[in-house]
C-alpha cells in the first residue's frame, strides 16, 4: 500500500498558536511574490534552447550534490546515480539510478532536500503518494511523459515559478552565448550572468592554465603582464555587464585580502606564473585580487559577493576521478576580522562598494559578521548558505546576526543552486522560517505588526533587489 504525500500548510511555523497565527498571516502577505535568484548554477543553456529536458534522473538527480553526496555517504557509487566523471557519463541505466534514490529516500528523512523534493513532487508534478521503493516507476514515468510536454519545458516553468529575475555564474573563460541568445529571442524571462574569476585567479584551481590562455584571447589582452592582466578583467566584467551582469561572485578558500603596492603585486604576478610559486603565494595572490576586485567594483558598480571557507575538493580519490563540486567540500573555520582589513582600510567606508558576505562558519555570524556589516557602510550579510541552507541554519541566522546588524544589513535569501526545479521550494522554506522568526517577535512584543508585515516583505525581495542593484 502506498503512502501518502501531503504538505502540512503550516509546516516550518513556530508550534505556539498565536505566534503561528501571526506566522500565518505573514506568510500570506509574501507567499505568493515573484522570486528574486540573484545567485546560483542553473544552465543558461536550458534558457537559450527551451529544449525539454529528458528523464527525471537527468534534471533531479545527477546534478544535484545535495542528493548523491547522503547517497555516496552510505557506500552507492556515483556511477550508479549516473553521476558524470572525467570519463563521461557511465553507461548506467538512468530508471535504474532513479530506483536507486527511490529505494534510499528514508536517508533524507529530516533533511532539507526531503523537503525541497516533497515541495517538487506535490507542487509540480502533483503526486499524491510517497516517493519508495514501491512507486519509484510510477515517479520516473509520470515524471517523464511531463518533461516531454510543452508545459515542462524550461521557459514555461520559469514563468510557472513566478521568477522575476535568475543569476547564473560563468567563469571569464565561459562563452556567455547562451545569455545572449535568451536576450535577442524575445522571451520575456530575466536571466543573466554574475562574473565569478576564481579559474584566472586561483593558480592552485587545475583550469589556471588553460583558463588564462582563453582569457588571453577572448581580451586580446597580454594577460601575462600585471596591467594586460587586469586590463582583461575589466574587459571581462564589461563583456558580463553587457550580458546582464550586476555582480560578482569569488569562492577563495579565506577571506583573507591583501593591499600591495603596484610594484609589490607585480612581482607577486610573476612569481604565480613562474613554476617557483608556494602555496602562501597562491594564497597571497588570491588576497590581493579581492582588494583588485574591490577597486574595479567602484569603478563599475558591480556587487561583490565572497563566499569563502570551504575545503574544495577533500575527497583526492573522487576529485581525481570525477572532478570538482562532486559532494566533497567541506566547511572550514575562517577569520574575517583580520582577513577583510586591508581591503577594508581602503574601501570599508566607500558607499560606491557593495560587498555581501557568506560564511560556511556559523560561529563567526556574532562575532565577526554582525558587528563588521553593522559598521562598515560597504559590508551586507548573505544568508545562510550551502550547508546551514535549511530551517535549522536560517534561524540560527536570524537570531545570531539580527540584534548587531539588524534587518537591513542583510540581504534577503538566494537559493544558490543547480537543481532548477527546486528554486520555488527553497524560496518557500526561507520565507517560511523569516515570517516564523518575525511572528515570534511580534509575540514577544519586540516588533509592531505592521512592522512585520514591511519586514515580511523587505525579506522576500525587497532587500535582495536593492542589494544586487537589479
Amino acid at each position: 500500500m502506498n503512502r501518502p504525500l501531503k504538505l502540512d500548510p503550516d509546516r516550518l511555523f513556530p508550534p505556539e498558536e498565536r505566534a503561528r497565527a501571526i506566522a500565518r498571516t505573514l506568510y500570506g502577505e509574501v507567499a505568493r511574490l515573484p522570486i528574486v535568484s540573484p545567485h546560483g548554477h542553473t544552465d543558461p543553456k536550458w534558457f537559450s534552447t527551451n529544449a525539454n529536458w529528458s528523464n527525471a534522473t537527468e534534471l533531479l538527480l545527477s546534478p544535484d550534490h545535495y542528493l548523491y553526496r547522503m547517497l555516496y555517504s552510505q557506500g552507492i557509487a556515483l556511477d550508479d546515480l549516473c553521476v558524470p566523471s572525467l570519463a563521461g557519463m557511465p553507461a548506467t541505466d538512468p530508471r535504474a539510478a532513479w530506483r536507486t534514490l527511490a529505494e534510499n529516500f528514508h536517508l533524507f528523512r529530516g533533511t532539507p532536500s526531503r523537503m525541497w523534493l516533497d515541495h517538487v513532487f506535490v507542487e509540480v508534478f502533483g503526486f499524491a503518494e510517497a516517493l519508495d521503493g514501491s512507486t519509484a516507476d510510477l515517479y520516473y514515468d509520470r515524471i517523464n511523459e511531463k518533461l516531454a510536454s510543452d508545459a515542462f519545458k524550461p521557459r514555461a516553468l520559469f514563468d510557472r515559478f513566478g521568477i522575476e529575475f535568475l543569476a547564473t555564474t560563468e567563469g571569464p573563460q565561459d562563452d556567455l552565448s547562451p545569455h545572449h541568445a535568451i536576450r535577442e529571442s524575445g522571451w520575456g524571462g530575466r536571466v543573466v550572468t554574475t562574473y565569478r574569476p576564481d579559474a584566472v585567479i586561483d593558480v592552485e584551481h587545475e583550469q589556471f592554465a588553460g583558463a588564462m590562455r582563453i582569457f588571453a584571447d577572448k581580451t586580446g589582452e597580454d594577460v601575462y603582464s600585471w596591467d594586460g592582466y587586469l586590463a582583461a578583467h575589466r574587459k571581462r566584467r564589461a563583456d558580463f555587464r553587457a550580458a546582464g551582469a550586476t555582480a560578482t561572485d569569488h569562492g577563495h578558500p579565506t577571506a583573507a585580502t591583501a593591499n600591495l603596492s603596484h610594484e609589490e603585486a607585480e612581482r607577486l604576478f610573476a612569481t604565480i606564473l613562474s613554476d617557483a610559486w608556494t602555496p602562501a603565494d597562491a594564497e597571497q595572490f588570491r588576497a590581493q585580487m579581492l582588494t583588485e576586485m574591490a577597486a574595479m567594483s567602484v569603478e563599475d558598480g558591480m556587487v561583490m559577493q565572497i563566499h569563502p571557507g570551504s575545503f574544495r575538493n577533500h575527497n583526492g580519490g573522487l576529485f581525481a576521478s570525477h572532478g570538482r563540486d562532486k559532494g566533497a567540500d567541506i566547511p572550514m573555520r575562517t577569520d574575517y576580522v583580520q582577513g577583510l582589513k586591508p581591503l577594508l582600510d581602503r574601501f570599508g567606508t566607500s558607499t560606491e562598494l557593495s560587498i555581501i558576505l557568506f560564511t560556511l562558519d556559523e560561529t563567526v555570524y556574532s562575532r565577526e559578521l554582525a558587528p563588521l556589516a553593522g559598521h562598515y557602510p560597504c559590508l551586507k550579510l548573505g544568508p545562510s548558505w550551502w550547508f546551514h541552507d535549511s530551517p535549522e541554519g536560517m534561524r540560527r541566522f536570524r537570531e545570531m546576526t539580527t540584534e548587531t546588524a539588524g534587518f537591513y544589513n542583510t540581504v534577503g535569501f538566494n537559493d544558490d543552486t543547480r537543481a532548477f526545479l527546486s528554486i520555488p521550494a527553497r524560496h518557500d522554506v526561507a520565507r517560511r522560517v523569516d515570517c516564523g522568526f518575525l511572528a515570534r517577535l511580534v509575540a514577544e512584543g519586540r516588533l509592531l505588526d505592521w512592522e512585520a508585515v514591511k519586514l515580511a516583505h523587505e525579506l522576500t525581495n525587497g532587500l535582495v533587489k536593492r542589494a544586487y542593484k537589479l
